[in-house]
């Protein structure tokens, strides 16, 4: 019974850990693509907050804030702000910046 146990909490363990990835690759792609729209270059993307809770659809799953640091001049660095339900992208928040 010990044994059961142990294999169900590590393939909870990698499961989680993939879905994490999977989760900050989409992230990045999402991060990618709204620079590309604001012809901006983008330079870095890290995970604010991440919490399990009920989605929009009623379903259970990942709730997470995603900050993206993008330059439009090369000389000045702004922040914008993505909020994700698992891997789909919810909204966008983007700072005014230099065009």
């Amino acid at each position: 019974m010990a044994s059961l146990w142990t294999f169900i909490i590590i393939g909870s363990v990698i499961y989680l850990f993939w879905l994490n990835r999977k989760i900050a690759e989409a992230a990045n792609a999402h991060a990618k693509r709204q620079t590309d729209q604001l012809q901006v270059q983008l330079m870095s993307v890290a995970c604010t907050k991440r919490r399990f809770g009920l989605l929009k659809n009623g379903k259970p799953g990942v709730k997470s804030e995603f900050m993206f640091e993008f330059s439009s001049d090369g000389q000045s660095a702004y922040q914008g702000a993505l909020f994700m339900e698992n891997e789909m992208l919810k909204s966008v928040v983007v700072p005014p910046h230099k065009i």
